[in-house]
């Protein structure tokens, strides 16, 4: 990297001209005005450019190339860490500086069910604001990872819409408020980041005095500045009821030269908001009234990619750092100029620099393209980069390989800049470019049968005015089929069309737009933080204290009891009920391991038996609270009471040893298919185990038996497991592997088999591999796209299941009368004696249906004014489809050209079948075996088709056959006659 300093001024030197390599491919020199021209003052981004300056004697001198970093200060060029990593750093470094705890991005995939993807950095921390789970810290900050498509139409052709982006968010959590949070977000802004003081705006709230006073009266923000907006704007809300409060943004003002007068917040071409405080400090009532809450909270969000473009001096945020190599490899491989290209082509260009963000960050967080909930939205901003690439004239790879795919290199520059974003990007690149290429080519299949689509429905609109003086038009839903089902950009469907005289109604098209628009917005980017039923009185029970890894049985003390959601003191015999504990050893299903089995007892005061309580399983519920749920056998159980708390043995044995098993197959895939693989879900239960992996392709038997092979070889060793807690920064340092859509706290459980496998994991497993006793693979299948799923079992299970098939061999020998290691040879030489008993009843048939046939023969007629033409139109009773055939080859030959012949069977209850055979001769005259045949299957119930001459079909009907037969004879006379 090399860094210049040019003069601010100089006689010859006061202006640099700046042209990108890629000009001057074909042409030594292009002139100024096609170059980029910088004067000071102005930031220029890292590319490898030719630059030229003008010499004092009017000449111009060529330089270069090189790769060259511009950023300009103080009229100077030079570096002021304006990189879009260093603004992330940065700010968490002046956070952390004042006492925040820097915290990791989330997962793209949210634990929370009531949103689809991680749209916000306040979503991880959505349990603490609403008082479910204490905090960990008294705040934090973090860089987190977003996705937001709601307004995906507007990706590219805007300066700040997109869909993946950072957020940069610092929080408290009942630890500091208004007066620290705008102190320190105008401290950063104008300290840290260097923003000029008066290009700054501010909005409150309407009814915020507070918020406007700290503003104005402590950081001197001129009242001009200073904007009240309305409850849309300024008021934020979770949902119906829940937390809530007022809102403060800063805006950076581009043109501070339009003065101060009719000011409008939402101009963009003038203003853009960085950075939005909110203060969380009302819990909205079901009645709509407000009241405070217990601990007052802030949660703030400044949006890294506009920091970046106003630091960096560029036009919108696709142009900073963070994006725009992006958009130059695209550039590349569209073989155009981004400096020189239209406005059409620049905005193609910044969709897919946006998208290509969000699908490779969607993907290494484990969302493959499916048609369903998140992978369906990888899977639709993949379609619009590829259609994008298309109509930007990329061919295959855009690199001269016309049956390749372009998404996988564009994808190893978004890797590239991934190292300060989500380091596991490049761990998991192999994958992730491997599931691009899929999905792209399986999309340009799909994309070519859209254009045949097309064609029909241009035929369709040509074809519905024929006589009347109406023009032709393409209803716009038609058209909205193309592009949400197809891919088909309309722009392209317009093209097409208006070529065919034809116009498309857009008005239709923009209405089935804006119904998904809605749709896309309600289902992906609403976060619900409404308090729950029942949540007051869950506010009172501590957590549930877990002595499961030490203990089966403990006394624990019954702190609630709920009936259908609802909190009661006391339920008697026969309830359905969930009992919530100060401390349990019942496990709750978490980690992919279900929860416990067991009994509750509670003892009369002269230790007589009161209650018995039979749990059938165990969850989590608000944070760390163990939800009990069971059926009362015998007594009543009431809260406040003691209880004796036993699991069952047996059971929990069996889900750890087939929860310590997952750990070793999933070492295991990553030995014998390799280390890119990596979990997307699981199931530990008694009876079995459950691991889905990506890979995109089913695995050989050869493989799956070295897998097993390593997984007992393993339980063999008898290797003693190793358990221990450390700092998560830690763990991962050691190279623990994190479990699929797990959240973890700063301290983790680390899962050790020494030599075979690390995992973070909250879960229970034996404390010796050999435990495990035996491991076999029941079914290794596909599930999704990408996604492969193994069931296994092991332990006690798996001694069950090689008993049961060990009995069901023993049968087959008997029944066989041979010994085991003859069975495969005995029953392939069945197999075989079937096939050639099969093959002899069926030339059997065949020649009965002949030999019926001759005789049928007779009944053949002569019709037709210019030829003689022979017509056969027969029931043959049961014959089967097969026979069927036969004959009516047999009838065709025997009745010279030219014939036709029809001919149906009732082979079975509820089956019928039919053939129709044309000579040549009449396929000559127009008529096709297909047609006629389809009028006939649908009278009785079925379908089929077939060649011009020939055709098959079925159908369920059997009553409607004769008629059907009379109609196809009346029809073939009345075609043929003519």
């Amino acid at each position: 990297m090399t860094s210049l300093n040019f003069p601010k001024t100089g006689h010859g030197r006061d202006s640099i001209l700046l042209f990108p390599t890629s000009c001057f491919q074909s042409k030594p020199f292009l002139p100024s005005s096609k170059g980029y021209r910088y004067s000071s003052g102005l930031i220029v981004r890292t590319q490898t450019l030719i630059y030229a300056s003008s010499l004092s004697n009017g000449r111009t001198k060529i330089k270069g190339p090189r790769e060259i970093q511009f950023v300009a200060k103080e009229g100077k060029l030079r570096d002021p860490q304006t990189s879009g990593d260093a603004i992330r750093q940065r700010f968490l470094d002046f956070y952390a500086a004042r006492g925040h705890k820097v915290l990791p991005s989330a997962s793209l995939v949210p634990d929370d069910p009531t949103v689809l993807l991680t749209i916000a950095g306040m979503l991880q921390f959505k349990p603490i604001f609403l008082g479910k789970v204490p905090r960990e810290v008294p705040s934090a900050a973090t860089s987190q990872k977003c996705i937001r498509t709601n307004d995906i139409e507007n990706v590219g052709r805007t300066s700040r819409h997109q869909t993946f982006f950072e957020m940069l968010g610092n929080f408290s959590f009942g630890d500091y408020f208004k007066k620290e949070a705008i102190k320190w977000a105008w401290e950063l802004s104008t300290s840290e980041y260097g923003l000029p003081a008066d290009r700054l705006w501010i909005s409150v709230y309407e009814d915020d005095d507070e918020t406007f006073a700290l503003w104005h009266d402590e950081l001197g923000i001129p009242k001009e500045r200073i904007k009240r907006l309305g409850e849309d704007d300024n008021f934020w809300t979770s949902g119906v009821t829940g937390p809530c409060g007022p809102c403060s943004e800063l805006y950076y003002d581009f043109h501070p030269e339009r003065g101060t007068s009719d000011v409008d917040l939402g101009d963009d071409t003038r203003f853009i908001e960085f950075y939005n405080l909110v203060f969380m400090q009302y819990n909205k009532k079901d009645d709509g009234s407000l009241e405070p809450l217990k601990q007052k909270n802030i949660d703030t969000g400044l949006g890294l990619e506009r920091m970046a473009r106003i630091l960096q001096k560029v036009p919108n945020n696709y142009e900073t750092d963070l994006i725009f190599p992006i958009l130059e490899k695209a550039a590349e491989l569209a073989n155009v100029s981004y400096a020189l290209a239209g406005d059409s082509t620049k905005t193609k260009l910044k969709i897919i620099g946006d998208h290509m963000r969000a699908v490779v960050y969607l993907i290494s967080d484990g969302v493959n393209p499916s048609n369903i909930g998140r992978g369906y939205v990888v899977r639709r901003l993949i379609r619009r980069v590829v259609r994008t690439g298309r109509l930007l004239g990329v061919k295959g790879d855009g690199m001269g390989d016309l049956q390749g795919a372009f998404l996988p290199i564009l994808a190893k520059k978004v890797i590239e800049l991934s190292t300060n974003i989500d380091a596991d990007v490049k761990t998991r690149s192999s994958r992730i470019l491997e599931e691009l290429r899929r999905e792209e080519l399986r999309f340009v299949l799909t994309l070519e049968r859209g254009e045949k689509l097309l064609e029909q429905m241009l035929a369709d609109a040509l074809l519905n005015i024929q006589g009347t003086e109406t023009a032709p038009c393409l209803s716009g839903k038609d058209a909205f089929i193309l592009y949400d089902t197809y891919g088909f950009p309309v722009e392209i469907t317009k093209e097409v069309a208006e070529e065919r005289g034809i116009s498309i109604d857009m008005n239709s098209f923009d209405i089935e737009m804006e119904k998904q628009r809605q749709l896309s917005q309600a289902a992906h980017d609403t976060v619900k933080l409404a308090v729950e039923n029942g949540a007051n009185h869950a506010e009172d029970i501590p957590d549930t204290e877990f002595l499961g890894y030490n203990t089966l049985h403990s006394k624990a003390v019954v702190e609630g009891l709920l009936v259908n959601g609802s909190p009661v003191t006391q339920v008697s015999k026969g309830g359905e009920v969930e009992i919530l504990l100060n401390r349990t050893p019942f496990y709750a299903e978490s980690g992919g391991q279900i929860g416990d089995n067991g009994f509750l007892y509670m003892m009369e005061a002269e230790n007589g038996q009161k209650a018995i309580v039979e749990i059938k399983d165990v969850q989590k519920s608000m944070g760390n609270i163990f939800v009990h749920k069971g059926t009362i056998t015998e007594g009543t159980i009431e809260v406040g009471r003691e209880v004796e708390a036993a699991v069952d043995a047996n059971l929990r044995q069996r889900a750890k040893v087939h929860h310590t098993a997952t750990h070793l197959l999933q070492s295991a895939l990553k030995r014998v298919i390799g280390q890119e693989t990596s979990q997307a879900g699981s199931m530990v239960a008694f009876d079995r185990l459950r691991f889905d992996f990506n890979f995109h392709r089913s695995l050989q038997d050869k493989e799956l038996e070295e897998i097993e092979g390593l997984i007992n070889q393993w339980i063999g060793d008898g290797t003693i497991l190793e358990t221990k807690v450390m700092s998560l920064t830690d763990a991962k340092g050691a190279g623990a592997v994190a479990m699929f859509g797990e959240k973890y706290g700063e301290q983790v459980r680390v899962v050790e088999v020494p030599g075979v496998s690390m995992e973070l994991c909250g879960g229970t497993h034996v404390s010796n591999t050999a435990e495990i006793r035996g491991f076999k693979i029941i079914s290794e299948q596909g599930i999704a796209s990408g996604i492969r799923r193994i069931e296994a079992v092991a332990g006690d299970a798996f001694i069950e299941y090689v008993l049961t098939r060990d009995n069901y061999m023993k049968q087959l020998c008997s029944t066989l009368k041979v010994k085991a290691e003859e069975v495969t040879g005995r029953v392939d030489g069945l197999l075989e004696e079937l096939r050639l008993t099969r093959n002899e009843v069926s030339a059997a048939r065949a020649k009965a249906a002949i030999y019926k046939a001759s005789t049928l023969a007779s009944r053949a007629f002569t019709i037709g004014t210019s030829k003689s033409i022979r017509l056969l139109v027969e029931f043959m009773d049961d014959i089967d489809a097969d026979s069927l055939k036969s004959a009516a080859e047999y009838l065709v030959d025997s009745l010279k050209d030219p014939a036709a012949v029809v001919l149906g069977s009732c082979p079975g209850e509820g089956k019928v079948s039919l053939v129709v055979a044309l000579t040549p001769g009449v396929v000559n005259l127009g008529i096709k075996a297909g047609e006629v045949i389809k009028p006939l299957a649908k009278s009785c119930g079925g379908g089929g088709g077939g060649r011009p001459n020939f055709a098959q079909a079925g159908g369920r009907k059997p009553e409607n056959l004769l008629g059907a037969l009379e109609e196809a004879r009346e029809q073939l006379k009345n075609l043929l006659e003519k």
